[in-house]
């Protein structure tokens, strides 16, 4: 891991794990990446590791309790407040319940409790393998996920209590990863209100084209991803406009959604909303064909036979809205989605090269974990500047880097 020189602020909240004595190991990778750490552990945290360890590593008293720290009478407030970034490492079934229902019965509690919802939260589960795998803990984690917490996955390994299986904390070189991957570099963390205030648009879903009022073309688009940007983007304070094919998904708290049916609606709404907005995020699988003559009546298969079915193209959404990202003498920024069964990678940047995006997100529809309706995302984010491969994540996971991505490009070009 490259030495930096970032002044960055990490907060780790260390629980009560036989892995806690892992925790020391990425406390020091962090320093050596240049981030200034402070420490805040579970009364259970100090019987793996003790404060004298703590103390020694980051030459600060270590907080363990909501009272009488020489630093502030509000630890969990000032703590909350001055990191950049939080990690709890290792995060121990029993915390992660704490933070999945808003419990705050201590220090360690109290504080993530307190994180402001832009800053970056990130936890290390370790537990056995039993533990881990039980219901409530995977809903806990799930939920977590959804309110945008990344989860640095514990491995299949040998355990403390010598069982075989799911629940070894993650190698420390990933965790740190992990963190400096949420922060980036010093002008990353100033990006991160790079939204505020900001429009921004997000086409999701499929588009139905009518054959007759009854029947349509259509595709398996559930939505999801299109809806989890929307969701995230509104969470950083944009002010953001769905515009969304026909779905079964909730309207994201803070969205205004825009509701068409064919791509032809879709075109339209999109083009009229592209005015006023900053930045367009493509995610619809909008129907590339649609009938020439739909019908005005349900046909009769007795008599009105389909044996062939003239289809016409549609108008391209992302090619429009990509030549006119700078009318008006406004710079907008364009998002496509290129969702592919083969040549995934080439033919993405064939859409990057001729339809005026500035970035590409390429997904293998093919696969299980990435395919339409799927929870779950595998994704390369493809720019000028080359090609990130993100490994197999949530929507909201991905959604989340997404955006990452698009601020640290704001951020640099302002």
């Amino acid at each position: 891991m490259n030495e930096k020189t970032v002044d960055l602020h990490v907060l780790m909240c260390v629980c009560g794990g036989i892995a806690a004595y892992k925790a020391v190991e990425v406390l020091r990778l962090l320093q050596k990446a240049g981030c200034e750490v402070r420490v805040a552990s579970t009364q259970d945290g100090l019987r793996f590791v003790g404060s004298a360890t703590w103390e020694g590593l980051v030459h600060r008293p270590t907080p363990t309790s909501l009272y009488g720290w020489a630093e502030s009478s509000i630890p969990h407030i000032y703590l909350s407040e001055w990191a950049d970034a939080v990690l709890v490492v290792p995060a121990t079934a029993n915390t992660l319940a704490k933070m999945a229902t808003g419990i705050a019965d201590d220090l360690v509690s109290s504080t993530l409790l307190a994180v402001p919802s832009e800053k970056p939260m990130l936890v290390a589960p370790a537990m056995n393998v039993h533990m881990w795998r039980s219901a409530a803990t995977q809903q806990n984690v799930e939920t977590l996920k959804a309110r945008g917490v990344r989860v640095v996955m514990p491995v299949e390994g040998h355990l403390a209590c010598d069982a075989i299986g799911e629940g070894k904390l993650a190698a420390v070189e990933d965790i740190a990863g992990a963190v400096l991957e949420a922060l980036g570099s010093r002008e990353d963390a100033d990006s991160s209100r790079a939204l505020v205030g900001r429009t921004v648009l997000v086409t999701a879903g499929p588009t139905h084209e009518a054959i007759d009022p009854v029947r349509y073309i259509a595709n398996r688009s559930s939505g999801k991803m299109g809806y989890a940007i929307a969701e995230q983007a509104a969470r950083r304070g944009a002010k953001v406009v769905l515009v969304s094919g026909p779905t079964m998904l909730d309207v994201p708290e803070g969205v205004r959604r825009v509701d068409v049916v064919s791509a032809a609606e879709m075109y339209d709404a999109a083009v009229a909303a592209f005015d006023e907005a900053d930045i367009a995020i493509c995610a619809a699988a909008v129907a590339d064909y649609t009938p020439a003559k739909p019908a005005d009546h349900k046909l009769k298969k007795a008599y009105e036979h389909l044996d062939m079915l003239e289809l016409v193209e549609t108008r391209d959404i992302l090619a429009a809205l990509g030549s006119l990202k700078e009318a008006g003498g406004k710079r907008r920024y364009v998002v496509g989605f290129a969702a592919e069964t083969d040549d995934l990678i080439a033919n993405a940047f064939k859409k990057l090269e001729h339809k005026g995006c500035d970035l590409v997100v390429a997904n293998d529809v093919s696969r299980t974990d990435s395919g339409f309706g799927s929870d779950t995302n595998h994704v390369s984010l493809l720019s000028a500047s080359g090609v990130e491969e993100l490994p197999t994540m949530t929507k909201t996971e991905v959604a989340a880097r997404l955006l990452d991505a698009i601020e640290r490009s704001l951020f640099i070009a302002s």
